[in-house]
């Protein structure tokens, strides 16, 4: 009974282990359609009722408090950015893969502004992300 209890920890842990180092694949792949502005990348992160939150949306569209929901939403939003900041990058400092979340520490910069420092959590479940939400000062 113990060296069952001992194989279903092992397998447990180890079966832990692949979803936060696929998780983190997936934040990683996030910076990248990102940076590059691929948006069908990007959104092919996401799950077709993810939502964003995000308080730049709070701001540009205040009718949506903050929050998008779908591909479509989402897809707007970012071309949005893309478009009227072509040179807004993303640099990742840290990631932490928790179960089925991520939290994303970058540093966001944009020519003629300042850097902003930048925190994300991305929830995901079955391999796409269900949910991400923006927090900066």
């Amino acid at each position: 009974m113990m060296l069952l209890s001992y194989q279903l920890l092992k397998f447990t842990a180890k079966n832990n282990k692949m979803k936060l180092d696929t998780n983190e694949a997936i934040a990683v792949k996030w910076f990248q359609a990102f940076n590059e502005q691929n948006l069908e990348k990007l959104l092919a992160l996401y799950d077709d009722n993810a939502e964003h939150y995000s308080p730049k949306l709070k701001v540009r569209l205040p009718e949506t408090k903050g929050y998008v929901r779908g591909k479509a939403a989402m897809g707007s939003w970012w071309q949005d950015a893309f478009d009227r900041l072509p040179s807004l990058h993303y640099s990742y400092t840290t990631l932490t893969a928790n179960g089925d979340r991520v939290f994303m520490e970058y540093i966001r910069t944009v020519v003629g502004e300042p850097e902003m420092q930048v925190a994300e959590v991305l929830e995901i479940k079955n391999g796409l992300i269900v949910a991400s939400r923006v927090y900066h000062g």
